[in-house]
């Protein structure tokens, strides 16, 4: 299929325009007109790969589940709901996405059934949770969970960004500010003191040294730092040995390892909680639990669990054989399948460890930050004390 822009009117005469995907632009028109839309204009899409592969930002997936939740509990019909939706929204991709869901509904296909044909937007726990909500009736009360664990999941993203975002940007700015002075500055102050013959320390010949070197061999400081990269992010991507390697490193990394595994173990017991409470079978959560974790050693970890429990072990038996997961978790495991509230028990988990996470980001940004501090104020003070001290002796000779 082809995707298209295309500009249409509705109903009330209002311009909508959108993209959307068709064989052609007959197909396209006859799409459009099962939404009750007249197509206007159309032209292929120029970014079709990127509208049909992109996931859907957080914030959209929160905004649908909220509106599809809002309007099912004041009774709006579902196919009503998307359209509005539809109408609504000014997000290309969402318009896209939610035009298709409509087409599909309208063709005979359930919620579920039309979201799991964008797999790319929607992951499989999304559709599974959908799935279950409609089997049970109680959508509208699947949606709110959604709602809620989306929202959980972009917090943990901001506090990991915030992490990331500061010191990445203050070591940039220190790398860029000493490759410029390597560069410009210090082999300006290089030819003075040879002109004078002024005697150098030990630091100062090695503020000299690595300046020549950089001089000369930028173009391949640059060259292999980009190449080499490029080849780490292709194997990571292409080879499943160095996959694993690189997410066992994740998780092993100092001070970091400890925030990203807990963050995982954030996400595991709030998923595991909703699935469960919706009803879905431990081996079916386990399962997606696996297709929506990120990282290869986890998923090794529960596929080792999934496989212990399907020969008839108890939750908390097999999980306690996983080293993923600490025994607090296997304790509050072993605790609510004694007390049949499994769900509940895991919900305590994962608002432990999302407090966790918090408190760790917030420890850890300060420390970050201490030891960026730190090593630009280390880089200053040898850059001064390395040009200083010539400099001196060169007025200082001046002056006699």
């Amino acid at each position: 299929m082809a995707f298209f822009s295309y500009k249409a009117m509705n109903e009330n005469g209002h311009i909508i325009r959108g993209k959307l995907d068709a064989l052609n632009a007959v197909d396209l028109e006859m799409r459009l007109k099962r939404m009750n839309l007249d197509l206007i204009a159309n032209k292929p899409s120029q970014n079709a790969v990127t509208l049909t592969r992109t996931r859907l930002p957080v914030r959209e997936r929160i905004h649908f589940c909220f509106h599809l939740e809002q309007l099912a509990r004041a009774g709006v019909p579902l196919i009503n709901a998307l359209i509005d939706l539809r109408d609504s929204t000014e997000h290309p991709r969402m318009h896209a996405v939610v035009a298709s869901l409509v087409e599909s509904i309208e063709g005979g296909h359930s919620l579920s059934q039309a979201l799991s044909e964008h797999g790319e937007a929607f992951d499989p726990v999304f559709c599974a949770l959908i799935r279950a909500g409609e089997t049970s009736g109680n959508l509208p009360n699947v949606l709110l969970e959604l709602n809620k664990a989306l929202k959980r999941e972009d917090e943990l993203s901001a506090y990991v960004r915030k992490l990331v975002i500061y010191p990445g940007f203050v070591l940039s700015i220190t790398l860029a500010a000493t490759f410029i002075a390597m560069l410009y500055v210090v082999p300006e102050l290089a030819k003075l003191f040879h002109s004078t013959g002024t005697k150098l320390p030990i630091q100062t010949q090695l503020l000299m040294g690595l300046s020549t070197f950089i001089t000369h061999a930028w173009p391949i400081l640059i060259g292999v730092t980009i190449g080499g990269g490029l080849t780490l992010a292709t194997l990571i991507r292409i080879h499943p040995a160095t996959t694993l390697r690189w997410d066992r490193f994740k998780l092993c990394f100092p001070l970091i390892g400890k925030v990203y595994r807990k963050i995982v173990l954030s996400r595991f017991a709030s998923l595991f909680a909703m699935m469960y409470a919706s009803g879905i079978p431990v081996i079916d959560t386990i399962r997606s639990a696996q297709d929506i974790a990120g990282n290869r050693v986890v998923r090794n970890i529960l596929e080792e669990v999934e496989q212990s429990i399907a020969e008839g072990q108890s939750i908390a038996a097999a999980f306690s054989g996983a080293s993923l997961f600490p025994p607090l978790v296997v304790r509050m495991l072993r605790v609510g399948e004694q007390t049949g509230s499994l769900d509940h028990a895991l919900h305590n988990v994962g608002y432990f460890y999302e407090r966790d996470v918090r408190e760790a980001t917030a420890n850890l940004q300060v420390l970050m930050e201490v030891l960026l501090m730190l090593l630009l104020g280390g880089l200053i003070l040898w850059i001064a004390i390395s040009v200083l001290g010539p400099v001196y002796d060169i007025i200082t000779k001046m002056k006699i």
